[in-house]
């Protein structure tokens, strides 16, 4: 099996973040961010895309900041929102599969781990 070095992140961190994803408009709001890139979005634009506005849009952004996947910086008159954890999202992919077939008999070779 191909072993990647990631960051063995622990249970409750991996648990604490997947908690914070577990809303459909919270995935739909950081899937949109990403989409961004580095440049991110304001929160006017962010809410016409992913269709969540007002409060909603201000207590899932507060979430997913929280779980540090986002960051709202102030611009002005504008709230920009953007993605900035590309590295704990990868964290977690690597923490689902870090033990891919660990207990199969045979060596896991019908798909590859990363």
């Amino acid at each position: 099996m191909k072993h990647t070095a990631y960051p063995d992140i622990s249970l409750e961190v991996a648990a604490s973040t997947f908690a914070a994803l577990g809303s459909e408009q919270r995935l739909s709001v950081l899937r949109c961010l990403v989409r961004a890139g580095n440049q991110g979005l304001s929160i006017g634009e962010l809410g016409k895309r992913t269709g969540v506005t007002g409060s909603t849009l201000t207590h899932h952004m507060k979430i997913l900041a929280q779980a540090g996947l986002v960051t709202q910086e102030k611009q002005g008159r504008s709230i920009i929102c953007a993605a900035v954890a590309y590295d704990a999202v990868r964290d977690l992919s690597a923490f689902l599969l870090r033990e891919c077939c660990a207990d199969e008999v045979h060596n896991c070779k019908d798909h590859d781990h990363g």
